[in-house]
């Protein structure tokens, strides 16, 4: 019968187990001097080799004849722990062995004395799946259990244990493979097998493993099939990268804010039978590597794709802002924990694309930061040009009326006087919120108040650079719909100013108010977006083009 590469070239000593040194250095040491612990903890991912380690250890411990601290693999002791004829060595899969019975009915044959081998093993794998009152029933044991026991405990998520095992335990940590340490692997189980297998295959199935050795040959494995040469292309196809250009129309449809685009898209893979959290799942690994791209200068050694791949993440990567990545990578993952609490998938995930591609229905502060991102660097490259500052001909220019009709003689301008500083300060109330009705008449002098503001104080007279003015008795109105003007200008330094600038220029003391026009004031005035306002403001704004 066809054994898989990963059963058929599982490592039988020590000497055999790759990326471990820090371990089976350790181990095999620990044997040679007959300095073995009563129970052993072996975290680490998948495929590192804690379940490998943990068999090669219970052979080492019950061998004849050990070799360095590695078992000889050829006295009746090995071969039966190999070929399960030894019952010494007991595995136990505590995914489905999870309960306080089982752990009781291993607590009670632990007294049992082994029936041919030194030592009874217990191999516990995937132990964090045990309940709290299993590992509790296991407390005692595995702190004193009887001379001939020892456990050997094995788990992915050493998170889940309660520190009262843990402290109970030598605890070894298996690290992630290394890519090159994967590659020379592979390239001697393809010489044993007859295989040609190319160096930069070789280094993809090293990538896409991620640190599991067992994944590696499982890939090694699926490529061989119908062919004597792996290459590149093969790998590709085998590990399935070559149809994920759905990816890169998402995220072009997010960058381009088409909705319609990403909810077809959506649609024909719902129709493909693509499971919706894996969709989910794909594309914060997508934008993740879009961040890697942005952020960090090899990241070839990061990202697991083919050189085409990788030109392309290069050439989307550019059309994103840092903050519009993070932004989309803090949606989806959201959306990946909606899922699992919601009623329909793929209502979550169009949902989630609605809101990237229309930025202004989320309102975030990531979604924010990166609006005012992009915003800054349309600015930066002239995308939306820049508002010129109006100079006080100009102001004076629009502050002139247009209708050549003469005015009263009241309200004609006079001719300045100086002024005399021996006079009573201006000191005239200011009336708020003054209607125009249709008597009033322009201040013509608005201009020439609006010139000596400037000369005395810039800050208000960028307030009322944009404003005119209106005259109605004895009361200059102020024509302005900012609503922070009135409070602005009830400040006594501020109403001085120009109360004294109208005096110098018409001789007369007026009192000063603020009229708002009543056709600049919208009856039904609708929630607009904030960023709306200061990107109309920009576009519609006398603009200065500067040509360098």
């Amino acid at each position: 019968m066809y054994q898989v590469l990963y059963r058929k070239y599982r490592p039988k000593v020590f000497d055999d187990v790759i990326g471990q040194n820090h371990v089976t250095s350790t181990l095999s040491n620990e044997v040679r001097e007959g300095k073995l612990s009563h129970a052993y903890l072996f975290t680490g991912s998948r495929g590192t080799g804690k379940t490998t380690c943990a068999r090669i250890l219970a052979k080492a411990v019950n061998c004849l004849n050990p070799v360095d601290g590695n078992p000889c693999n050829e006295c009746e002791i090995c071969k039966g722990i190999d070929n399960g004829s030894v019952l010494d060595v007991i595995e136990i899969d505590a995914a489905s062995n999870r309960g306080v019975d089982n752990i009781r009915d291993l607590r009670d044959e632990a007294n049992f004395t082994p029936s041919k081998a030194k030592y009874r093993i217990y191999i516990i794998d995937e132990v964090h799946m045990l309940t709290i009152e299993a590992f509790n029933a296991l407390l005692k044991t595995l702190e004193e259990p009887p001379e001939h026991v020892k456990f050997i405990l094995a788990t992915t998520e050493i998170h889940k244990l309660p520190a009262t095992i843990l402290s109970r335990c030598q605890r070894f940590d298996f690290r992630r493979i290394s890519p090159e340490d994967i590659s020379s692997r592979l390239q001697k189980v393809c010489e044993i097998e007859n295989f040609t297998l190319e160096d930069d295959a070789a280094m993809l199935i090293s990538r896409i493993a991620d640190g599991g050795m067992r994944d590696a040959l499982s890939l090694l494995d699926q490529c061989v099939s119908g062919t004597d040469v792996i290459t590149v292309e093969r790998v590709t196809s085998a590990a399935g990268l070559t149809n994920r250009e759905y990816l890169y129309k998402l995220a072009e449809s997010i960058k381009n804010k088409d909705c319609s685009s990403a909810l077809k898209i959506v649609d024909e893979l719902h129709n493909a039978s693509c499971d919706m959290e894996r969709l989910c799942t794909e594309l914060v690994n997508h934008f993740r590597n879009l961040l890697i791209v942005k952020t960090i200068e090899k990241p070839e050694e990061l990202i697991i794709c083919t050189d085409d791949e990788f030109v392309s993440l290069k050439e989307q990567a550019k059309g994103f802002t840092l903050e519009k990545i993070l932004n989309c990578l803090g949606c989806l993952e959201e959306t990946a924990g909606n899922m699992k609490r919601g009623v329909n998938r793929r209502v979550e995930a169009e949902m989630a694309l609605v809101r990237l591609c229309s930025p202004k229905l989320d309102n975030s502060v990531d979604s924010l930061i990166a609006r005012i991102s992009a915003l800054e660097n349309a600015i930066s490259n002239g995308e939306i040009p820049q508002m010129k500052q109006k100079t006080v001909q100009e102001v004076r220019q629009e502050a002139k009326p247009e209708s050549s009709k003469p005015v009263n003689e009241s309200v004609q301008k006079p001719q300045p006087t100086p002024t005399r500083q021996s006079e009573e300060p201006v000191r005239p109330t200011v009336e708020q919120n003054v209607e125009a009705p249709t008597s009033d008449v322009p201040f013509t002098p608005w201009a020439d108040v609006l010139e000596l503001i400037s000369q005395r104080s810039k800050p208000l007279f960028g307030l009322l650079c944009s404003t005119t003015a209106v005259l109605r008795g004895e009361c200059v109105g102020i024509v302005s719909n900012n609503a922070a003007l009135g409070k602005f200008i009830s400040e006594n330094s501020y109403r001085n100013v120009i109360l004294q600038a109208v005096y110098d220029v018409t001789g007369k003391k007026y009192r000063l108010g603020i009229s708002h026009s009543k056709s600049n004031q919208p009856q039904n005035q609708t929630k607009k977006d904030p960023l709306d306002g200061l990107i109309n403001k920009l576009q519609n704004s006398e603009i200065d083009f500067n040509i360098n």
